[in-house]
């Protein structure tokens, strides 16, 4: 499967994103896939163990007259987003990523692609394997499950990695280093909701919003794109005007992925029914205009069905939660008043349900102030609180400190602008990138975060732009071999 990559440049990187193509590896099932890196890294006689989460590394021994140079760590995690557009028939857990090039770019079929971050694993790899590069000691740390719940790093062993740089290529923008990130947590909220039967003079209608583009809760928070959970909930809230009571509600599936679809059906009276449906027709219209370019495919949908198994919620119970989910923060609170245009903080409305009276929600809350994220989290509680619902804070993550005076930030930034033809940008981003937590357990590391030019991650619109990953494994090789050299020139001079 994916032969076609193999004809791709560089080489060696394309022939290991194959193999992470062709192996299953959402989150929470990257054990295959470790077990298989494990092999190979058995077949090059390089020494690899796992800590007690899971988190795997492997280990090549210094070039040469390269002993006394900084030891490296490579870092990515392997585990992949699961998102598949509606009617694409896809077992995330079996089945492989089947990709295809259009007009220079890697997309996948109907599916996210795993670029997201497999470009950085798949590189790690390849510099494991080169047999040409000139390196200090090299460690190469894959973490688990970091798409949903950063539980690779959050758990890893301290006291177990051994480099005092770490190059994190998890990033998504060419000619940029990121040099610190957003915090977060997760926001989960369930209530168990009265219902009553459906009375003889209701009419339950079924409720469609799909087509949105979808994207990353934090590379993407600040674009124009819609959240089909706040749209819903927006449509369905209109509907409280004819006494509608929710049935049942299906949106989002994962808490970082900006949702693009979502399904409900609601009760009401006969009577109001062409109404209604008269006003989601009007709505589908407004929304439509309200996203404009920036989102242009939504599309709104209602129907008349049959009565539906479950009960509706009681009238009461089915307005407090929509006034609650209506009310509740979602997408940019904040712009960051230190770094211009850069998102201080926001929330994501990732994955919401109501079935059988059960009402679950998981928001994802993003800061560059840890504080300031708690705060978010802190106005979720005093919400949903007050309708009585379960409210827990969880998986939370610091946010990463900038250092603009960075040793190993200022060899990237010479470097590059050598081997590129100008500096980079050096970015703050809003995405949580695993070098906040991985700095809170070894506060020793120098870090920077870059890769290879990546759009439309956490959705199936995923793609990698094919030049720009030779750029980033050009300026990686450069990169290893400079601060190898360094160490070597230095101990040159002092003889």
């Amino acid at each position: 499967m994916n032969a076609h990559l193999e004809a791709l440049a560089p080489t060696l990187v394309w022939q290991h994103f194959r193999t992470l193509c062709n192996t299953p590896r959402p989150s929470g099932h990257e054990a295959a896939l470790v077990a298989k890196l494990e092999a190979w890294a058995d077949g090059l006689g390089l020494a690899h163990d796992r800590d007690a989460f899971g988190n795997l590394r492997i280990r090549k021994p210094a070039s040469p007259g390269c002993e006394a140079a900084p030891g490296i760590i490579l870092q990515g995690h392997l585990d992949m987003v699961a998102q598949a557009n509606a009617g694409q028939a896809h077992d995330f857990t079996r089945d492989p990523i089947r990709t295809v090039v259009k007009e220079g770019w890697l997309h996948a079929e109907g599916t996210t692609l795993g670029a997201d971050n497999g470009m950085g694993v798949a590189a790690i790899l390849a510099v494991l394997e080169d047999p040409e590069l000139t390196h200090g000691p090299l460690e190469a740390l894959f973490t688990l499950e970091e798409e949903t719940s950063m539980g690779g790093a959050l758990n890893l062993a301290e006291q177990w990695l051994e480099g005092s740089l770490l190059l994190n290529l998890d990033s998504e923008d060419r000619g940029q280093v990121y040099i610190g990130c957003a915090g977060g947590a997760d926001v989960v909220v369930d209530a168990q909701l009265p219902g009553t039967a459906l009375q003889p003079d209701e009419q339950v209608i079924s409720l469609s919003l799909t087509g949105l583009k979808g994207g990353h809760s934090g590379m993407d928070i600040d674009k124009p794109l819609g959240n089909a959970n706040r749209l819903l909930v927006r449509v369905l809230w209109a509907l409280e005007a004819f006494d509608a009571r929710l049935v049942s509600y299906q949106g989002g599936t994962l808490r970082n992925a900006i949702p693009r679809e979502a399904f409900a059906q609601v009760a009401l009276p006969a009577d109001d029914v062409e109404a209604a449906l008269a006003t989601v027709e009007t709505l589908a219209r407004t929304l439509k205009a309200e996203l404009g370019s920036g989102d242009p495919g939504l599309v709104l949908t209602a129907t008349k069905v049959a009565p539906a198994e479950a009960e509706p919620l009681t009238r009461d119970a089915s307005a407090m939660l929509l006034a609650a989910l209506h009310a509740a923060p979602c997408g940019v609170e904040r712009m960051s008043a230190d770094v211009p245009g850069v998102v201080e903080t926001s929330n994501n409305l990732g994955v919401l349900s109501v079935e059988q009276g059960r009402f679950h929600l998981c928001a994802l809350v993003r800061s560059l102030h840890d504080s300031a994220a708690m705060a978010m989290a802190g106005r979720f509680q005093a919400l949903f609180g007050l309708m009585g619902a379960r409210v827990k804070v969880e998986n939370g993550y610091p946010g990463w400190a900038p250092n603009p005076e960075s040793p190993l930030l200022a060899t990237f930034n010479t470097r590059h602008a050598a081997l590129m033809g100008h500096a980079p940008e050096v970015k703050v981003i809003h995405a949580g990138l695993e070098c906040g937590i991985l700095g809170s357990k070894y506060p020793h590391l120098d870090m920077i975060s870059f890769g290879p030019l990546i759009r439309g991650a956490h959705s199936p619109d995923e793609r990698v732009e094919i030049a720009s990953v030779a750029e980033f494994w050009a300026m990686l090789r450069d990169l290893i071999e400079t601060l190898a050299r360094q160490t070597a020139d230095s101990a040159s001079r002092q003889v």
